[in-house]
């Protein structure tokens, strides 16, 4: 533990001193503004799919291309490297005694069960947030920033990384405390309880995610009068959406990224779009991005993701359960560990869990790709606006890797990559050539 807040000390200091160069070293990253169409994507008789893709592609300069692909190839890296790291800091918890320090400071403030496993989880979710800083002040603040992808400094970044860990902590002690009540009541059976508390908490996250989380970090608004707002809520009629449902965040005092998202279920589901993309896109691609996450909204991907992804963890809480008691009874004894009703134990079965969901990924962002591709073909059809997505898609390709290979896609994209949602835009306008997005200039989308 004393090594690993030295390691912070330290990444600390050098953060603070290289975080101004960071900031102020020119990284021309975007493309410029506006919708640019090259000649060979133009709709005319003869229409080439292929031909149009490729013109769309080359829209990035190769120093642009090499950067995105440098930015997202490390991203492969450095999951490996958060799965080693995870798994490091639960051996440490485990090896230096202090998970089961904790455990007894628990059983020393009260003898009620359910209300030690909640000083545990509150101690654990504290001394997991110091470990794990160094990875996160690397990958989230130091890696963006070099990267041109971060508007934060230090300060904010830190800011933030405190309001998670404050909404982390409330929900998480919370939740730990009942999947140890079903622990204890289940016996052998708790992976089949802690799937449903898994579905259960997934629906409630996204329940209260868009109401009490998101405007911690943000602030949501709706969408000022003019052309975008009547061109968006005109979309939104045309497919059910409720207008009320549509606000814009003021994601440019974090980002530099352009995007949409939906959140929440039922009468708190809400269409955010960020305010680069108002700012800095056409009205085209801003109706494209929206045509994509309407169709998140009428398809119900938010509940049917919570689905798929409940029987995903599903699947390693099962294999976890086989492989956790064998590790209990192997080395529970000698690192102070009881039984599987024991808090102390949690590092213990994060670190298998950690290990089995690396090696689930390629199944996971296979769900997820493939949701996200339906939302593409919905959005595609909604807006008709088969430049605006491709211009869109080419911005993203900034910093996600443009064309990768096929087991390189299906092993870590949980996205169509940029060539598969701009070829998918050429085939659309191939087939209905009459539809035409007309270029707009940049800032129409004004998010004030």
């Amino acid at each position: 533990m004393r090594i690993a807040l030295l390691l912070i000390c330290v990444l600390f200091v050098g953060l603070t001193c290289g975080s101004d160069a960071l900031a102020d070293s020119a990284i021309v990253r975007d493309l410029p503004p506006g919708l640019h169409v090259p000649d060979a994507a133009k709709p005319v008789p003869g229409f080439d799919v292929d031909r149009a893709t490729q013109a769309w592609l080359d829209l990035l300069s190769p120093e642009q291309r090499a950067s995105s692909d440098a930015y997202f190839e490390g991203g492969y890296w450095l999951r490996l490297w958060k799965l080693l790291y995870g798994v490091g800091a639960m051996a440490l918890l485990l090896l230096s005694g202090w998970s089961v320090r904790m455990r007894n400071i628990a059983e020393r403030v009260t003898r009620t069960r359910w209300l030690n496993v909640m000083v545990y989880a509150a101690l654990f979710l504290v001394a997991n947030f110091i470990l794990q800083l160094p990875l996160s002040l690397y990958a989230d603040y130091w890696r963006e920033h070099q990267y041109g992808l971060s508007n934060l400094s230090l300060g904010g970044w830190l800011r933030e990384a405190l309001i998670a860990l404050a909404a982390t902590f409330v929900l998480g002690t919370v939740a730990i405390a009942i999947f140890y009540t079903a622990i204890r009541r289940a016996g052998a059976r708790w992976w089949a309880w802690a799937i449903g508390l898994v579905f259960a908490f997934s629906l409630f996250l996204d329940l209260v995610a868009p109401v009490f989380i998101a405007p911690l970090f943000n602030d949501y608004k709706p969408l000022s009068e003019g052309p975008v707002r009547d061109a968006v809520y005109s979309l939104a009629r045309a497919n059910e959406v409720p207008t009320a449902h549509i606000a814009w965040f003021d994601a440019s005092k974090q980002t530099k990224r352009i995007s949409a998202n939906v959140s929440g279920l039922l009468g708190v589901a809400r269409l955010s779009l960020n305010d680069n993309l108002l700012n800095r896109t056409s009205l085209p691609e801003i109706k494209a991005v929206l045509g994509h996450e309407i169709g998140h909204y009428v398809l119900n991907h938010a509940f049917m993701l919570a689905v798929y992804s409940t029987l995903v963890v599903g699947i390693a809480l099962f294999v976890v359960h086989l492989l956790f008691d064998r590790a209990l009874t192997r080395w529970g004894a000698k690192l102070g560990l009881r039984d599987r009703a024991d808090p102390a134990a949690l590092p213990l079965m994060l670190a298998i869990y950690l290990v089995i969901s690396f090696f689930m990924m390629p199944l996971d962002n296979t769900i997820v790709r493939t949701v996200e591709a339906e939302a593409d073909a919905f959005g595609l059809n909604a807006a008709r606006e088969p430049e605006g997505f491709a211009m869109a898609s080419m911005r993203l390709s900034t910093y996600r890797k443009l064309h990768p290979g096929p087991l390189e896609e299906f092993v870590f994209y949980d996205h169509p990559s940029g060539y598969e949602r701009v070829r998918r835009s050429m085939v659309w306008r191939k087939e209905n050539p009459s539809s035409s997005s007309a270029p707009a200039a940049p800032g129409d989308g004004q998010a004030r």
